[in-house]
């Protein structure tokens, strides 16, 4: 125990969590982030000028940084490993199975592959797609090799939007959600080195619009969480390319997912 204390006073912490706050992004079909304070110091004023304040808040688990249970999607009426999906889903209880609540707490070997500096930009283009190639790349350049297990972010640049809602969600460019991520053979690529999450620093992860084929190809074909809505601006700015991470989501019985506040852990 000494030993790993001395090891973590050493370490340098990312806090890799996006702030929640009144009017920040969210993805359309998912309902936004509500906060409110439920008592205000003052209101009830115990003897000796003691009081406190409280709060309520309200939104949707794919809200803000959050993880994807292997129970959000869905193909032909199947979850992954085949599960059927019909009996075991209601709006009370959510869905019994694969739910976000039986991810174990996360301490993995985390790899960070910066595409916008790949690219040379700081951040990338709303329409680009990340494809093999780019990670391939990525890797080479950052001296990084993937292992089966690993936790694998995907640096954009869109972090930097995030105080900007409508342009972190749509580009700025209207009402259509849009952004850089992974296609379909970019999922391949991470699902053939059988990483155990894939994460990002946009809403959608893949490049939308888009059919949700990297969704369904990562969480339903291969059993791959995701990660989205990430800070990884002080990462890529320290050239930080390995890491542990660290992330355990609420424990929702039912839930499809979940918000998580996860960190970077570096020597």
């Amino acid at each position: 125990m000494t030993t790993l204390l001395a090891q973590l006073n050493q370490s340098k912490i990312y806090d890799l969590a996006q702030p929640y706050y009144v009017g920040m992004p969210h993805y359309p079909t998912h309902p936004p982030y509500a906060f409110a304070l439920t008592k205000k110091h003052g209101d009830f004023v115990l003897d000796g000028g003691i009081s406190s304040a409280a709060d309520a808040i309200a939104f949707g688990g794919h809200v803000g940084t959050h993880i994807d249970s292997l129970c959000h999607f869905s193909c032909c009426g199947k979850l992954h490993g085949g599960i059927e999906v019909a009996d075991k889903q209601s709006y009370g209880d959510g869905v019994r199975a694969l739910s976000v609540d039986t991810i174990s707490p996360i301490v993995r070997r985390c790899v960070l592959l910066d595409i916008a500096a790949l690219k040379g930009v700081d951040v990338l283009a709303p329409d680009f797609a990340i494809m093999p190639e780019d990670l391939e790349a990525a890797e080479r350049a950052q001296g990084m090799r993937i292992a089966a297990g690993d936790v694998v972010l995907l640096r954009t640049g869109w972090a930097q939007y995030w105080r900007d809602a409508a342009r972190y969600v749509t580009g700025g460019s209207g009402a259509v959600p849009c952004g850089p991520g992974p296609e379909e053979p970019g999922a391949h690529w991470l699902s053939e080195r059988a990483v155990f999450a894939a994460g990002s620093d946009t809403i959608g992860f893949e490049r939308v619009p888009s059919g949700m084929r990297v969704h369904m190809h990562l969480l339903v074909e291969s059993g791959i969480y995701i990660i989205e809505a990430l800070n990884l601006e002080e990462l890529a700015r320290q050239h930080c390319y390995e890491s542990i991470f660290a992330a355990a989501p609420l424990k929702i019985e039912g839930g499809t997912g979940s918000p998580i506040r996860p960190f970077a852990i570096a020597s």
